[in-house]
Order: structure tokens, then sequence, then C-alpha cells
């Protein structure tokens, strides 16, 4: 099914920590909806002493500013607050002695120097994580304090050249680090640092006695993260994941989906036949609905691509979402040809930049409500073209 573009975006606001708020006051995300599009909520600060709004569509920087810096790295989230970017993400995993750091992934094999550390040499292994067998360092297996001695780097240096010359400038940071970061630049620049934090292999490090969600709420109510109006996000790609931190916090919450055949891995360990395709029907959204506010769907379940890679026509999945009071924060945006839709790559070069404000102007043209992008700079541009 294809759709046309929602109710504009100029003309619509997200309320991320807004939309967070009236669930937890008892409105029904149908009130939400109704909100959103008559357009009684403008953009800027709103009453309510703690909630602030977001542009839409938001700019959301993909593990920071990674197209110019290290991933997960403090360089890489500074960047992005310097660029003016609304929210910045960080993916969270355990090390051996429960402290959560910021890394995509548990296996620190690409993204650290490890390899080059002979006194951790024994700790290369195999596991098994969420079905994947994988060969490596695993944060798991380091307490803080040794892996605190590894230093970061780019994670694929063939596509970003230019920022391995960053490799070894930051350590691995923490993300209570990241938290009492964000509270200082808040401080300074008198308004919140806004922060998308996704739980990574939850139901895995569940099973090795090292679960995520409970550390997690534990350091969001230290540092006042905790409500429904907090200036921070959730996110999981296990929906009982978000599911689990409902009951923890208040926190605004984001399913993330893959691709429709994908099946999340809490839901083959606990037999739920469900896929991605019946997450995104109506009752699949009425369901996450019951628990989140939003959701991360990947961009090609907004507007799918043919079999040369060229975009289609876009599916009513915002539509859908949006009816049900849910925001979408749909992922990956990258300026290099080898990560757009076909028909915006320009020349041979795969790592070379393509038409990328074309692409933002089909994605935003559908109503979205923010977009994830390891180039900020570039996605605010496209933004503020769209908001005029």
């Amino acid at each position: 099914m294809t759709q046309g573009a929602s109710s504009s975006p100029a003309r619509r606001s997200v309320l991320g920590a807004a939309v967070g708020t009236t669930a937890a006051l008892g409105v029904g995300v149908g009130a939400a909806a109704t909100a959103r599009a008559d357009g009684r909520h403008g953009g800027g600060r709103p009453s309510g002493r703690g909630r602030w709004q977001l542009p839409v569509p938001a700019v959301i920087a993909h593990r920071g500013a990674s197209g110019y810096r290290p991933e997960h790295t403090m360089g890489a989230y500074r960047l992005a607050l310097d660029m003016g970017a609304h929210v910045i993400e960080q993916d969270v995993v355990p090390t051996k002695d429960g402290h959560l750091v910021c890394r995509h992934e548990n296996d620190i094999t690409g993204t650290t120097d490890v390899a080059d550390h002979p006194e951790f040499a024994s700790r290369r292994t195999t596991k098994s994580v969420d079905g994947v067998s994988l060969t490596g360092w695993f944060t798991e297996d380091f307490t803080l304090a040794e892996l605190k001695t590894l230093r970061a780097k780019e994670r694929i240096p063939g596509t970003r050249q230019e920022n391995t010359l960053y490799d070894g400038r930051w350590t691995v940071p923490t993300f209570e680090e990241v938290l009492r970061w964000a509270e200082k630049e808040g401080r300074r620049r008198g308004r919140p640092v806004w922060l998308h934090v996704e739980t990574k292999h939850p139901s895995y490090f569940r099973g090795i006695g090292l679960g995520l969600e409970e550390r997690l709420a534990k350091l969001l109510r230290r540092y006042g993260r905790h409500r429904a109006d907090s200036p921070t996000f959730l996110q999981s790609f296990e929906p009982t994941s978000m599911e689990r931190m409902a009951r923890l916090v208040a926190t605004p919450r984001v399913v993330l989906l893959w691709t429709p055949d994908d099946r999340p891995w809490d839901f083959r360990e606990a037999g739920d036949p469900r896929t991605v395709a019946d997450l995104i029907t109506g009752e699949g959204l009425d369901w996450i609905a019951r628990f989140a506010q939003g959701i991360g769907p990947l961009l090609d379940l907004v507007i799918p691509k043919d079999a040369d890679g060229r975009l289609t026509e876009p599916t009513t999945l915002v539509r859908d979402a949006h009816a049900r009071g849910l925001v979408l924060h749909p992922y990956t945006m990258r300026n290099e040809n080898t990560f757009l839709p076909a028909d915006f790559r320009r020349g041979t070069d795969p790592d070379a930049y393509g038409d990328v404000f074309g692409a933002y102007r089909a994605y935003f043209a559908t109503g979205i409500d923010g977009i994830f992008t390891d180039n900020p700079d570039t996605g605010l541009l496209a933004a503020s073209d769209v908001r005029g």
C-alpha cells in the first residue's frame, strides 16, 4: 500500500517528551495524535515545567557525528552537539563489573585498539550473540578499568579514511560520563541536551547476568532523566526491553524495527512468531503504543526500494503510526554513495558524497518526525529546507 504525504511537517510538532507525558498522565494516544494533526502544539518550548519540544523533522546524531569522528566517542558527541544536532544517540553495553559503556556492539574488535594489546590476547574468543557467531573481544570480558586502557578507532576506515586521523584520541566513554557531560552542557547552553539511548542485545546480557534495563534505569533516575518529560528517548530492537523499561521509568520509549522478515531476538527466545511485518500492521502498532511512544523503522519501511535500489512509493507506515500517537525516528542517513538509494548516487566512487539532499527531501516528504544521520550538519540543512 502507498500513501500521499502526511500533514506538512512544518505544521506538525513532535513532542518526544510531550507525547510521553500525555501517556503518563492517562491521555490516550488518540488525543496526542489529534493534537498533532490540528496543530495545537506549536514550535518552541511548551508550557509546563521541564517539557521541551523538538523541531520537526528532528535531526538525531547517529552514534554522535560519526561521519566525522570515530563513533561513540566524546569527540563524536561533542561535535554533534556543536553542529546543532537536536538529539544525540548512545548504544549501551555492559562491562564485566556491570558498568554501562557506549559501544554500538559488545564486540569491540573493530572499534578499539584491543588487538594491539598483548596483555589481552587471551581474551579473544568466539561467542554466539543473538544467534550470530562472532570472534573477537567483548566488553563483558573486561572490567571498566581494563576497558579504559583501550583507545577508540574508526570502524569503517576504508570508507571514512579522514576519520582515522582521530584514532587513539579518545577512550570508550561510560554512559554515566555522557550523562554528566549532557548535564554540564545543558547548564552552559541554557537548554537540555537530548539523548537517544539504545539497549543492545538485552536478552543476551540478561542471560549472562548483566541485565541492562535495571542498570540503565538506575542511572536515569540518578540524573533526573526518568520522567515522562525528560529530554531522553530509550530504544531497542527488542520490544520487550522497552516493555521492561516502561515498568522502571517513565522516559519516552521507541521500538526499533528492521526488515519486514526480521523476527526480534526476544520474540525468538519466547517462541513469539511475529515478525516486523506483523508489528507494522495496525494491530502491531496498537500493541507497541501500549508501552512505547514511538517507532524507529528502517528507512526502507517508510519508502521501499526496487530491485535496482531505487526508491518506490511510500508505505502507509507514517500515517498509521501517527494515527496511534507514535512518533517516527527512522534510520540511517549517510552522505556517501554506498549508503544512499541508487537514484541519489553520483559518480562511480562509492565513498564519494551523493545527492543526499535529494534523498532527505524524499524521506521528509513522508512526514517523519525525525531521522538518524551520521552527518548532523547535512541533516540540519536538509531539515531547514523543509521547515522554511
